[in-house]
């Protein structure tokens, strides 16, 4: 059963940073496509296809950064120059290549993603 666990969050001032992790723990497959959300089911931060190529929402560009981990099962999101609009619960979700296969594309597509982790708050005041 592959389980997402979330670290990082908290809350900043305007122009402050913080970098959000994600884990992958257990399941089979060796490649996940993964991204990070404004809500569970919410709006898409960025998305990550399973060789690592990141797609950003044009709000976040140049601010928010994603990397992995060589195993590609940690994602982090380090975010940079924060708004009072990037304020939200921030939720890491993944989902696997179909069988067969060892590639799954980047999605904004939430439904395409089965497994979601607990979710993050990042507050940031003016």
């Amino acid at each position: 059963q592959v389980q997402l666990v979330e670290s990082g969050g908290g809350s900043v001032q305007s122009g402050g940073s913080l970098r959000l992790s994600c884990v992958v723990r257990g399941g089979t497959s060796s490649r996940y496509c993964m991204g990070w959300f404004r809500g569970r089911k919410g709006m898409g931060v960025v998305v990550v296809d399973s060789e690592g190529t990141a797609n950003y929402r044009e709000s976040v560009k140049g601010r928010f950064t994603v990397s992995q981990d060589d195993d590609r099962k940690t994602l982090y999101l380090q975010m940079n120059n924060l708004k009072p609009e990037d304020t939200a619960d921030y939720y890491c979700a993944a989902y696997e290549p179909q069988y067969g296969s060892r590639y799954c594309p980047p999605s904004y597509n939430t439904d395409h993603y089965p497994y979601w982790g607990q979710g993050t708050r990042v507050t940031v005041s003016t």
